[in-house]
């Protein structure tokens, strides 16, 4: 009966903080609510959703994307056969048109080209499930980000970046778009010992139950206070996103930093 009224007041404290104003300055953008810091406070049982690894030292979650990668492939080939076609057609037309004429229909075919390669780019080197490995030896959350530039001329490139858990806050965002619809997580990196946010990264990206939401939060301040957590997720399997090439590399001191403790270094 103590765990019943325990969980109780937990849920009244958590409709209590729906009606106030966020905390952290800024709030993430569409915030809806900010989740409590510790263990003893969440007010739902640790879950995951999926994990790559956990262990004693480390746990590492993948963030996979809620489109479906197969559906990118699509329009990649048909870019890649019209794109084919318009540059036969093309210069075989060019030397009856005027010069006006002809560079325009070049600076299109630049453009057409232009997003075929971006779309190229995406689905061969877009890192599959992005992850966040969480070290509860050092108190560290690496995260492995990676930077997608709107012009496909430019480098993408992915970036480890390596925080203190104890600067980190949680936000809750309910999504509402036709493509994304749930509740998505974010992680708010903070000065130490403010409110004020540096940064930001996504824990989950957008889930259908706000349970499983909970679920996920309570499991990663669980994890890192060094309680007692689930291992098994509640989803194994891992989401269709065919490519050649290993698309997560996290660099050797990284890799060997977030997988250890300190004292094994």
């Amino acid at each position: 009966m103590g765990k019943i009224k325990k969980r109780q007041q937990r849920q009244r404290e958590r409709n209590q903080r729906r009606q106030n104003l966020p905390r952290l300055c800024p709030p993430v953008d569409n915030w809806d609510e900010d989740l409590p810091d510790g263990a003893e406070e969440q007010y739902h049982p640790p879950q995951l959703i999926r994990v790559n690894e956990i262990n004693d030292i480390w746990m590492e979650i993948p963030r996979y994307v809620n489109h479906g990668w197969g559906m990118i492939w699509f329009p990649v080939l048909v870019l890649f056969l019209s794109s084919s076609w318009s540059v036969i057609f093309i210069l075989n037309i060019v030397s009856s048109l005027s010069l006006f004429l002809s560079l325009i229909i070049f600076f299109s075919l630049f453009c057409f080209i232009s997003f075929f390669i971006y779309c190229l780019k995406l689905v061969l080197f877009e890192p599959r499930g992005a992850p966040v490995r969480f070290n509860r030896k050092r108190q560290k959350v690496y995260v492995y980000e990676y930077h997608r530039r709107m012009f496909p001329w430019q480098r993408w490139h992915a970036e480890i970046k390596v925080f203190n858990w104890t600067d980190i806050h949680a936000e809750r965002v309910l999504m509402a778009g036709h493509a994304d619809w749930g509740h998505r997580i974010y992680c708010s990196v903070c000065k130490p010992g403010t409110v004020e946010v540096v940064d930001r990264f996504v824990l989950t990206w957008a889930v259908g139950s706000i349970f499983d939401a909970y679920g996920l939060w309570s499991h990663c301040c669980h994890y890192m206070e060094a309680k007692p957590v689930p291992t098994a997720p509640l989803l194994t399997d891992v989401p269709w996103s065919w490519t050649p090439f290993n698309t997560v590399r996290w660099p050797h001191e990284l890799d060997k930093e977030s997988t250890t403790a300190a004292d094994e270094v």
